[in-house]
């Protein structure tokens, strides 16, 4: 696990060539009302709109999130969606001077109708799609051949990416055509695949991408084992004459195999709380690829792949993971706690992204000196109104002033090390002033939870002020670091 947070520390800024099927995704939310409750049609009132660069652009905005230079080769229409398209893709900083802009291909758009809950939970109701599904004209492989050609030759890409979706830009002469290019210029392949019968299309690929129901679809191998997952990945490899598969297996991992070896298998680190799968596909061959061109081997790529996967089966919709995610639930996983304790504007950097993310920001604070049951099971309390806690702890001067000059009994470094290790406390911080107060102007927790022995809550007024809410707990009866100090030193007079 260090090695790979080692790894991902000199990934740098890969450079990808994303090449495949650019679409357009349009969401549009609204509250669900039957007017009729005898007619069985519903009725969207409409909220709001949002519109995302779909297909291939899922995989760019991966990409992208993790610090690599993407340049996106596809086409789409002279029409207003792939205008829309193009400055999506744009404002994500990815190169869009090789997407082939056509009159006579439709830019494909995807439209979902999703109903709101309260205003809050969303399912969706209808996808709409719109697409020009027939094979590209000549004249149009012609330039995406050479695209790939120019943009490989001009070293500007580490790693040449085919997100396949069956649309037309990856369909046979033509995909092992951008294959040749791409393996000509010297440059590693990874093809993300489609739902087909058989992967001969992708001929001199490096590396395949497919889960589990589309390796078994096109190997003809129904996957029930490891010895199935072999047989399957060999017929694979044998198909593409590919150098590695990687079967993805949701819960259970990934299954890699190279040429002529046995496979075996990559679990994943940790069971994940799966909200919305929507993405993870596109999330895991963006790591890969970037993750390959960054120095990775096999292993490597599919393990950090594993990690950012997990991530995103845990939010709604497609978000992109950055490297900072992923080396956080690294450390996580590993155990490194002196990666939670953080100084107040490194903290502040850290909420500000997973609030972006939707969590639930909650804080406490306190001396935490001599950690015990009724601490912890405090903060496992605390941890349940929200998705990230933060503990903030006087430092050893503020415990003096407010305890005493025989306190704290144990440090300040020590009791953030401490509490860091408790798995329900995502961050610790030390602040040196008497009341929290300034902490909770920088931080503005969205949940600000303290024991119910405390007769005015600090913060209060602020946190109300902004919408957010202070929850009251009880502490455990029995416990306290006074009543253990009185004990000890009963004891040894």
């Amino acid at each position: 696990m260090l090695e790979l947070i080692e790894q991902l520390s000199r990934l740098g800024s890969p450079r990808v060539l994303l090449v495949g099927d650019f679409l357009l995704d349009a969401y549009v939310y609204g509250d669900v009302e039957r007017i009729n409750p005898e007619a069985p049609v519903p009725v969207l009132h409409v909220l709001r709109r949002e519109e995302v660069a779909g297909g291939a652009g899922n995989v760019a905005a991966a990409a992208a999130a993790l610090g690599a230079r993407v340049t996106c080769v596809g086409v789409i229409g002279q029409d207003l969606p792939g205008c829309r398209l193009t400055e999506l893709l744009t404002a994500m900083s990815a190169d869009t001077t090789h997407l082939l802009q056509r009159p006579d291909r439709p830019t494909a758009v995807k439209t979902r109708y999703v109903g709101l809950a309260q205003h809050r939970h969303a399912q969706q109701m209808l996808r709409v799609d719109e697409e020009y599904l027939h094979d590209l004209p000549p004249d149009a492989q012609d330039q995406l051949v050479q695209a790939v050609t120019t943009a490989a030759a001009a070293a500007n890409a580490d790693v040449v990416v085919l997100e396949d979706y069956n649309k037309g830009v990856c369909r046979d002469p033509l995909c092992r055509r951008l294959i040749a290019a791409a393996r000509a210029a010297d440059k590693c392949v990874v093809v993300d695949p489609a739902l087909l019968h058989d992967f001969t299309r992708y001929r001199g690929a490096t590396l395949l991408k497919p889960n589990r129901f589309e390796a078994s679809r096109a190997s003809g191998v129904e996957i029930r084992d490891d010895a199935t997952l072999q047989q399957a990945a060999e017929r694979l490899l044998e198909q593409a004459d590919a150098q590695a598969v990687v079967i993805s297996l949701d819960r259970e991992g990934a299954f890699l195999c190279r040429r002529g070896q046995a496979g075996k298998r990559i679990p994943h680190q940790r069971p994940r709380n799966v909200y919305d799968v929507t993405g993870a596909g596109d999330e895991t061959v963006a790591v890969l690829a970037v993750a390959m061109a960054g120095g990775c081997s096999y292993e490597q790529a599919e393990e950090l792949a594993n990690v950012a996967g997990g991530l995103e089966v845990e939010k709604f919709g497609f978000v992109p993971i950055t490297r900072q995610e992923i080396e956080d639930e690294l450390r996580r996983m590993l155990g490194l706690r002196g990666g939670k304790v953080l100084p107040r504007a490194s903290l502040s950097g850290d909420l500000a992204r997973r609030r972006q993310q939707g969590e639930v920001i909650v804080f406490t604070n306190g001396c935490f000196d001599l950690l015990h049951t009724g601490h912890v099971r405090y903060l496992q309390q605390a941890r349940e109104q929200g998705n990230c806690l933060v503990v903030a702890i006087n430092s050893d001067a503020s415990v003096r002033r407010l305890k005493g000059p025989s306190r704290p009994v144990v440090g300040q470094r020590e009791r953030a090390e401490m509490l860091a290790a408790l798995e329900c406390v995502d961050y610790v911080t030390i602040f040196d002033e008497d009341t929290p107060l300034e902490l909770l102007e920088l931080l503005r927790p969205d949940v600000l939870v303290k024991g119910g022995t405390t007769p005015q809550i600090v913060g209060r007024e602020l946190v109300e002020s902004y919408g957010g809410r202070v929850y009251t707990m009880d502490l455990v009866a029995g416990q306290s670091t006074t009543r253990i100090i009185t004990k000890i030193v009963e004891q040894a007079t």
